[in-house]
């Protein structure tokens, strides 16, 4: 998918971002964001929300050039260890990281991602290579944002779908979408095939006040520059 191919609408009750990177999906869910979302509150923290919105990337190449110009390394950083460092995150309350609720589910040695590849390595056309990072036996305080995995091969390429009650696109959410393609591309690379789209769907797409003035300084200054493909 090319960028003037981009797409983003807003229905009733389904918004749709299409785009050809994670990075220009980033930079059009916090322009959608800020354009059309209404206001409400996280954590008693005020916020631009768009509720329902689905996002789908054609290309999920980690290393995405708006991403590493854009973003900030030492928040890439963090949230890189998240995912595949094993140790409790301090920031959550010393919650479990992501790395392990995927590799070492419930701390008992459970590695999903090799239940994933294993799976549909036995059954390639497989509808339920569907893992989850929610833990609710010990989740009592801290809910991962991202809590629904699921892989699937379209087209001899490998899908991976994705649900998220909340994602932070002012501040965070760029590293989880490069992160989530890391693992789209284990997935891949223990099957042997290419990565194909990534889609996620989020409750609450938003973007904190502190970041209003950021994001849209960011999201004007790149749609000139090529990063963000006109709307429509």
């Amino acid at each position: 998918m090319s960028a003037d191919r981009y797409v983003g609408r807003m229905t009733s009750s389904h918004p749709l971002v299409e785009a050809a990177n994670l990075g220009e999906c980033w930079l059009a869910v916090s322009r959608l964001i800020l354009d059309e979302g209404v206001d409400s509150l996280y954590d008693d923290q005020p916020i631009k929300e768009i509720s329902r919105l689905t996002l789908s990337a054609a290309s999920t190449d980690p290393s995405d050039p708006i991403i590493d110009r854009h973003g900030d390394p030492a928040w890439l950083q963090w949230m890189h260890a998240n995912f595949f460092d094993h140790a409790d995150v301090a920031e959550l309350g010393n919650a479990a990281s992501y790395a392990t609720r995927l590799f070492d589910y419930g701390r008992t040695g459970r590695n999903q991602i090799q239940w994933v590849i294993d799976r549909l390595t036995a059954d390639p056309n497989c509808k339920s290579a569907c893992i989850t990072t929610f833990m609710p036996l010990t989740d009592t305080s801290y809910i991962p944002c991202v809590s629904l995995l699921d892989f699937w091969i379209r087209d001899g390429a490998v899908d991976l779908v994705v649900f998220a009650h909340s994602l932070d696109f002012g501040k965070k959410a760029y590293g989880n979408l490069v992160e989530l393609a890391l693992l789209q591309a284990q997935v891949a690379d223990g099957l042997a095939r290419p990565t194909g789209m990534l889609t996620i769907h989020v409750k609450s797409a938003h973007v904190y006040e502190p970041e209003y003035a950021y994001m849209r300084g960011l999201v004007d200054a790149a749609r000139p520059a090529g990063d963000l493909a006109a709307t429509r």
